[in-house]
């Protein structure tokens, strides 16, 4: 299984790598290229002047569909994985060409976590950080259609949430060139590095192949987002990030903790900006500068030295959640908060 897994590292890496610059050709070729203007009312970058294809969610999607083909029995999970992520890279790719609303992207990120939970992935129970654990399984709902069937009516709730929120939260972190397909290649990579803890338990495979599968594809698209990028994931890029990784810390035995943690600043980050556009009377689904990421811009950090800033969060992250239990990793994540506000209150006072 370790073989396995690094195999379908690579494998998704180099279809990734040799999709990508296809890709990247095929768009400009169709003139849908990053409008420069709406660059710099996003990002509150002054100096995003060039013009970019999106759409690398095309090859990232390319690399986990074909490794995962090639590695996994088709079942009615790996069939609703690849439809819902299907349907999340075509609105990726739509809103990537056309930039289509909010709202929109929204209800799509909805359809795709209920198709996921249709074959029956859900969260039926979380580790407890204070022992134990929480049980979302004793809520069903059970019916005859054409045989018997149950509904886990808390555990797919929260799976739901769970997904459509990753979604979101991976996709706002992705504001310079590269910030995005390291850090997510770095917490797949170790979500697939616990699973292996596990090999002997055969439940434990798919998710071992997936997570190489997606380390991979975002490894092979990241040479050719780092600054200057030559192409940018797009939402196609952003959404599939957030989507795998979700599933992934479902698939794994509900390891949410493990992959909160991993996510630690896009997550807090994503808090923050969100409680601060409701006291301000603003859409929290409507994009602004006012990310952690665009303040470090404007106090004069590069592009480089803020991607490099987030791989290496989630590496360290990534490394000491491999030594932690559930309750450890909570209050690690209680430090990183504190951590967190003061960081923002040391950049707020140098704007």
């Amino acid at each position: 299984m370790n073989l396995h897994f690094f195999l379908a590292i690579l494998i998704s890496f180099l279809i990734s790598l040799i999709t990508t610059p296809l890709v990247r050709h095929f768009f400009i070729f169709h003139h849908w290229l990053e409008d420069p203007v709406e660059k710099q009312k996003k990002t509150g970058n002054a100096t995003a002047i060039s013009t970019i294809p999106r759409g690398g969610g095309i090859s990232i999607f390319l690399g986990v569909l074909l490794t995962s083909l090639f590695f996994l029995p088709i079942d009615k999970h790996l069939i609703g994985i690849l439809l819902a992520a299907t349907i999340t890279l075509g609105v990726g790719v739509w809103d990537d060409i056309k930039d289509i609303s909010p709202q929109t992207r929204l209800f799509t990120n909805f359809l795709a976590a209920i198709i996921v939970v249709s074959v029956g992935i859900g969260i039926a129970y979380v580790s407890n950080p204070f022992g134990g654990v929480i049980d979302f399984s004793i809520f069903q709902f059970s019916f005859d259609f054409l045989g018997r069937h149950s509904i886990w009516i808390i555990s797919d709730i929260l799976a739901i949430f769970w997904i459509v929120s990753c979604m979101n939260i991976v996709g706002w972190s992705a504001g310079v060139d590269g910030q995005l397909p390291g850090f997510v290649a770095i917490s797949a990579i170790y979500i697939g590095l616990i699973g292996l803890r596990f090999s002997q338990d055969s439940t434990q495979w798919p998710v071992i192949i997936l997570a190489g599968a997606v380390a991979g594809s975002y490894l092979g698209f990241l040479p050719f987002n780092l600054f200057p990028a030559k192409i940018m994931p797009g939402y196609s890029g952003k959404s599939l990030a957030g989507f795998f990784l979700s599933l992934l810390a479902i698939l794994s035995g509900a390891k949410l903790a493990t992959v909160i943690l991993l996510l630690g600043i896009p997550i807090i980050d994503a808090v923050f900006v969100i409680l601060k556009r409701l006291l301000h009377r603003r859409s929290p689904l409507k994009g602004g500068p006012d990310h952690l990421h665009h303040y470090l811009l404007k106090i004069g950090w590069t592009r480089n030295q803020i991607a490099i800033f987030y791989w290496s969060i989630s590496f360290i992250l990534g490394f000491i959640s491999l030594f932690l239990n559930s309750s450890q990793k909570f209050y690690v994540f209680i430090g990183l908060i504190i951590v967190f506000i003061g960081i923002s209150l040391k950049v707020y006072r140098r704007i």
